[in-house]
C-alpha cells in the first residue's frame, strides 16, 4: 500500500493485537453473501452515485458478517449483511461532522428509525432510498425472527442509537468525556447486540431470556463490545482525525484525561483493553465449562462471543473504509490493508479490576 499522504497520529503501525481465540474463520458461502448483497445495495440506490457507492463498497460489510457468524443460515447471513451496509450508511453521515448531523438531527432520526424497525407502517421517516431499503429490510426481518429475538434486536438497535447520539452530543459540546464515562456509554454505539442477535438467529439458538440476560453473561457480552469497540477505536482513528472537535474515542480520552499525544495514549488503550480481553477470556471459559455438558446452545453462544471479537478484528484490518480513509485519498484502494500482527501475550499482567468504575462489575463474575 502507499504510504498515505498524511501520517497517523497514532505513529507509523498499529499495536500487535492480543486475541487467543480462533482466528481466520468465515462463512463457507460469503462470496455469495457479498455477491447478493450488493446486489440488494443496488436495487435500492443505497448510494447516489459511484463515489459513494465505493465508499460504502469499502465497508466491507459482508465480510464483517460472515467472519463473525461463520457458519449457520446463509439467509440470516444475507440479511444481517445487508442491515450492515444500511447502518453504515447511517453511521457515515452521523461521524461526518456537518451540520446536519448535529444532536437533535441524529437523536431525531434515531427515534424515527427505531419507531420504523418496532412498527414498519408507522410512516415516520421521509421517503427515499434508505427508507424504502429499510423497509425491505424491517419487513424480512419480521418475517425471519421470532418476537424474542425481534425484540432483542431492537433493544440492541437502541443501543446503538444511543451510544451515536451520545457521542454527538459530546462532539457537538466540544467536550471530551472522562473515562469512566466513556467506557459505561461509549461502546453502545458499536451495536455489540445489534449483531449477535443475528449470530444465534443464524444457528437457530433460542437461549432462555433469564440465561441470555444472567449478570455473568450479561457482563461477558458487554466486555466483547468493549474490546470490540477498543479495537475499532485503533483501527479507524485516521478516518475521523480531521475532525475538529477531536472525535471521542479511547484514544483520545485517554490523550485528554493525561495531558499527553493521541501516540502516547495508544499503550494505555491497549493495557486497559487487553485487561479486558483477560477478563473476557478467563470469564467465558468458566461459562463453558459450566455449559458444555449441559447447553449446547449456550456453549454454541459463547463461541459466538469469540467469533464477534476475532471476527472484527482481521475484518477492520482488511477493510479499504479504514486502511485508506477517506479523509486521505478520492477513493478507496482495494487492496489497501493494516499489517496486522498479534502478540502472544497480554501488554499488561494485572488481573484485577481496573480502576474505572463501569468496568469493576465485570470482575465481580469470577470466581473469588
Amino acid at each position: 500500500m502507499n504510504a498515505p499522504p498524511r501520517p497517523s497520529r497514532l505513529g507509523p503501525g498499529l499495536p500487535p493485537f492480543y486475541c487467543p481465540l480462533p482466528r481466520d474463520l468465515v462463512h463457507p458461502r460469503a462470496k455469495e453473501v457479498e455477491a447478493r448483497a450488493v446486489e440488494w445495495v443496488d436495487a435500492f440506490g443505497l448510494y447516489p452515485d459511484p463515489v459513494e457507492r465505493a465508499w460504502g463498497l469499502a465497508t466491507h460489510s459482508a465480510d464483517f458478517s460472515c467472519r463473525i457468524i461463520p457458519d449457520g443460515d446463509v439467509e440470516a447471513v444475507l440479511l444481517f449483511t445487508e442491515w450492515n451496509y444500511w447502518a453504515n450508511a447511517v453511521d457515515d453521515w452521523q461521524d461526518s461532522g456537518s451540520d446536519d448531523a448535529d444532536t437533535a438531527a441524529v437523536v431525531d432520526h434515531g427515534v424515527r428509525l427505531l419507531r420504523t424497525v418496532e412498527d414498519p407502517g408507522a410512516s415516520v421517516l421521509p421517503d427515499g432510498p434508505m427508507t424504502r431499503a429499510l423497509l425491505d429490510l424491517v419487513g424480512r426481518t419480521h418475517a425471519l425472527l421470532t418476537p424474542y429475538e425481534l425484540r432483542r434486536f431492537v433493544e440492541g438497535t437502541r443501543d446503538w442509537l444511543l451510544g451515536a447520539a451520545w457521542r454527538a452530543a459530546r462532539a457537538e459540546a466540544g467536550s471530551m468525556p472522562g473515562l469512566n464515562d466513556f467506557v459505561a456509554m461509549g461502546p453502545l454505539a458499536n451495536g455489540t447486540r445489534f449483531s449477535l442477535t443475528w449470530s444465534d438467529v443464524a444457528r437457530g439458538d433460542r437461549l432462555p431470556a433469564d440465561v441470555l440476560c444472567s449478570p455473568a453473561l450479561t457482563a461477558l457480552t458487554d466486555a466483547a463490545g468493549f474490546v470490540v469497540s477498543a479495537d475499532n477505536d485503533l483501527f479507524s482513528y485516521d478516518k475521523d482525525d480531521h475532525l475538529e472537535p477531536r472525535e471521542v474515542n479511547l484514544v483520545n480520552v485517554l490523550a485528554h484525561q493525561e495531558g499527553c499525544s493521541p501516540a502516547e495514549a495508544v499503550p494505555l488503550a491497549v493495557a486497559l483493553r487487553d485487561r479486558v480481553m483477560v477478563l473476557f477470556t478467563g470469564l467465558r471459559a468458566r461459562l463453558a465449562d459450566e455449559a458444555c455438558h449441559r447447553d449446547g446452545a449456550l456453549h454454541r453462544h459463547l463461541a459466538a462471543l469469540g467469533h464477534y471479537v476475532a471476527g472484527s478484528i482481521a475484518w477492520q484490518a482488511g477493510a479499504p473504509r479504514y486502511a485508506s480513509p477517506r479523509n486521505r485519498y478520492e477513493l478507496p484502494v482495494a487492496e489497501a490493508r493494516f499489517a496486522l500482527r498479534y502478540a502472544e501475550h497480554p501488554s499488561t499482567a494485572g488481573a484485577e479490576a481496573p480502576v474505572p468504575p463501569a468496568l469493576a462489575r465485570w470482575w465481580r463474575q469470577l470466581p473469588g
